[in-house]
């Protein structure tokens, strides 16, 4: 029935948001597109390794990690492959990049894709590390072999900022990418105001699952460095690595310096930004002063906003209000289904 077929590196909670989706999604999807989509293999270090050409029981593999955090033994392609081997020796059309991130280096992510796209495979990021360390040599190289790189989830989750801008604004030159890109430090900022203390809102950030067991990537403000750096360069061609972002993070804010913005009138949140000037992007993460009345100031808790000014648009927000794993499964889901779209038909 010539189904595209899908090779997933990493199987985290965003993996199996997205196999569930896949998995309600199927009848649909066939009913469209005369076709389906199927997992072939599944790579994760802490889980096991499944290659399977028929196609993986996501169902079952779901269960299994869900009740015992692996594959079943008697899982049908359970391996011994490592992420590299089954890149290279696995049936598939298409790879999703879904493992962690390494903030630094974005490795081995980068290095991931670049063996996929070596074998003339398609690739779906939803790691931003290679969007921000290597994004020119990687867009470049799947343009060479006309193979198609998609990453939507990268920095709002399945929000659709790289389509909106790609699709509905041509001709259209970005002069500054701004917005609120990090949800820890909007949560840990409205706590602080609220007169908790810095480890109370640390701890129960980490109950909540908003704060991860270590905060620094977030609070240092790295996370959202590496985001802006990820948007500019594909939305303004940028070509810069988060080494580049003047980066400074929320985590030497004070009570104090909070209620003294407030008596201003004000709030203090954490600012990416990125503008053109001179003929070069200029980026930067840091807290600043927001006014009351400002639509930044009502952007909050696990809320996101990005804002992309135009030559011929002017400025255009983008609001992504307390998302889910749904929503950063359905980003991995779009761009699967744009790869249905666009891709010549495998014979095999």
């Amino acid at each position: 029935m010539n189904d595209l077929k899908l090779a997933l590196l990493g199987f985290g909670n965003a993996g199996q948001a997205f196999a569930k989706m896949l998995c309600e999604k199927q009848a649909e999807i066939r009913q469209v597109y005369g076709r389906g989509v199927i997992v072939t293999a599944i790579a994760t270090h802490s889980k096991g390794t499944i290659v399977d050409a028929a196609g993986i029981d996501l169902v079952k593999a779901c269960k299994d990690v869900t009740e015992t955090g692996k594959f079943a033994a008697d899982t049908r392609g359970l391996c011994g492959l490592t992420t590299f081997e089954v890149i290279e020796q696995a049936d598939y059309d298409a790879i999703c990049e879904l493992t962690p991130l390494e903030i630094f280096t974005g490795q081995p992510a980068i290095d991931h894709i670049k063996a996929a796209f070596g074998r003339g495979k398609h690739v779906i990021s939803a790691n931003k590390g290679p969007i921000a360390w290597a994004y020119d040599e990687l867009s470049a190289a799947a343009a060479a072999k006309d193979l198609l790189f998609f990453y939507e989830t990268t920095v709002m989750d399945g929000t659709p900022i790289f389509n909106l801008v790609e699709h509905t604004l041509k001709f259209c030159k970005i002069t500054e990418v701004s917005g609120i890109l990090n949800s820890t430090t909007n949560y840990i900022l409205e706590e602080l105001a609220a007169g908790k203390e810095y480890d109370t809102v640390i701890e129960a950030g980490k109950k909540l699952g908003f704060i991860e067991a270590n905060p620094a990537m977030d609070i240092e403000g790295y996370d959202a460095a590496a985001k802006v750096t990820a948007l500019l360069n594909v939305l303004m061609k940028a070509g810069i690595t988060p080494d580049d972002v003047d980066r400074t993070g929320i985590e030497n804010i004070t009570l104090e310096d909070i209620q003294a913005a407030a008596a201003k009138g004000k709030v203090i949140k954490l600012l990416c930004k990125g503008r053109l000037t001179d003929g070069k992007v200029e980026a930067s993460v840091k807290p600043v002063e927001v006014d009351q009345s400002d639509m930044l100031a009502s952007v909050d808790s696990t809320t996101s906003i990005v804002s992309i000014t135009t030559d011929l648009m002017g400025k255009l927000s983008v609001i992504e209000h307390a998302p889910e794993i749904e929503q950063t499964a359905y980003g991995i889901f779009g761009d699967v289904i744009r790869i249905m779209e666009l891709a010549p038909i495998s014979e095999s």
